[in-house]
């Protein structure tokens, strides 16, 4: 990870913090951690900065999801990825059609 988007995880806070445990980052499965990657990933290539980032995932937290017993690290990565896909979708990087599709897939595969 570049110091860049080191800086930038420093920038999420409070709410918008990434899940740790004793300063390590928490991922309670693969997803997530793969979640975290893509969003660290495009940063890097530039796609996108980490205010507009922290933006949409402020956006996407405060829309909470409904109440179900998921972990705080789900419930979090759920919400991270609502931010990347709505900025991507924002951005013309991705289309809803495109999202759509995949997500088929997967819940097609059991990963969904």
């Amino acid at each position: 990870m570049t110091a860049n988007a080191q800086r930038g995880l420093g920038e999420l806070d409070g709410e918008t913090a990434v899940p740790r445990m004793n300063g390590e980052l928490v991922f309670d499965a693969p997803w997530q951690s793969r979640a975290f990657g893509m969003v660290v990933g495009l940063h890097e290539r530039g796609l996108f900065s980490w205010n507009e980032f922290k933006d949409r995932l402020i956006a996407a937290i405060a829309e909470k999801p409904a109440g179900d017993d998921a972990s705080p690290a789900t419930v979090y990565y759920r919400q991270w990825l609502a931010a990347l896909e709505s900025l991507l979708l924002a951005k013309g990087l991705l289309t809803g059609e495109a999202l759509e599709k995949r997500a088929e897939e997967l819940v097609a595969r059991g990963n969904g």
